[in-house]
């Protein structure tokens, strides 16, 4: 019987219809000791984000070379050791198409949410508070959001915003411009100058990207949304810059630690937080079940 270790959760119906496969699907979070130890006895390992497959699990699965294929349902794979895996001749998916539609979303919803100060007040309302005189916001349409990255998350941005009247401008890291593209190319420090927000959409970096002398660069009043990984940013120069005014805002679904320890981070005012749900949605986890399945399906010969 094939058999599948599902570390991080996975939607009801993929894991019934992995079982009417004939497939054995074990849900349970082990931590990297244990982990080591049960690896050995599957044939497919499923993770979301919580799970770190570095190369002593690898090395542990390659004992009995029974594990096939690791899957992370979600975008990027940064939390494996892919290209090690590969080499050792275990196969490394990812699921990106499946969650780009939610995480642009939230990351539409976290702008909201600080331009109008809907985290705020939500909070002092709750409080028995009235403080409507505090909350002046400012419209979206008319605003220039700079978009870094330019995958299938930060295109679904960029239409959210183009469809609430907002100005859209990109870089990436390749300088490729698509042909047809609606939305104009900038190099990144025209796009730092120009934004009125920033949405930070790489799925992997090597070094942070918002630092204090990026942030230097930056228009004042500026906001920035981060829905791609907590590693794209500075936390301690960002948490400067909003006490300073030069950051009116920023809205995280993804931090540095996580959960995060940062008490200077979790209880600002300036920020609107979220703990990394970006592909949390019914019809994303859906998506997610269905690739998984057909990635299983193809890898494993059912």
């Amino acid at each position: 019987m094939i058999r599948i270790l599902d570390s991080d959760g996975m939607e009801k119906s993929a894991v019934k219809a992995l079982e009417e496969l004939g497939c054995e699907v074990v849900q349970k979070f082990y931590e990297t000791d244990d982990l080591m130890r049960q690896v050995k006895e599957f044939d497919a390992l499923v993770v979301r984000s919580a799970t770190k497959v570095r190369v002593p699990v690898i090395d542990a699965a390659l004992e009995t070379g029974r594990l096939k294929v690791i899957i992370r349902g979600g975008v990027g794979i940064d939390n494996i050791d892919a290209d090690y895996a590969r080499e050792k001749g275990i196969k490394v998916y990812a699921t990106p198409n499946a969650s780009s539609a939610s995480v642009a979303e939230l990351a539409i919803g976290h702008l909201f949410c600080l331009t109008r100060h809907i985290h705020t007040a939500n909070v002092t309302m709750r409080e028995g508070k009235w403080e409507k005189k505090h909350y002046n916001g400012i419209e979206l349409a008319g605003k220039t959001i700079g978009l870094i990255g330019f995958g299938r998350i930060a295109k679904c941005v960029a239409a959210m915003a183009a469809g609430l009247g907002m100005n859209v401008i990109y870089t990436n890291r390749t300088g490729h411009k698509p042909e047809n593209e609606p939305y104009r190319y900038v190099p990144i420090d025209e796009l730092l100058a120009e934004s009125d927000i920033i949405s930070l959409n790489v799925p992997k970096v090597d070094k942070p990207f918002v630092t204090a002398a990026e942030i230097a660069k930056m228009k004042d009043g500026v906001y920035i949304i981060n829905t791609s990984r907590g590693s794209m940013i500075v936390e301690d120069d960002l948490l400067d810059a909003l006490d300073s005014g030069k950051v009116a805002g920023a809205g995280l679904d993804v931090f540095v630690e996580e959960p995060t320890g940062n008490q200077r981070l979790y209880t600002h005012p300036k920020i609107s937080m979220t703990p990394h749900i970006g592909a949390q949605t019914a019809e994303a986890q859906a998506r997610i079940g269905r690739e998984i399945i057909s990635i299983i399906k193809s890898e494993l010969n059912l």
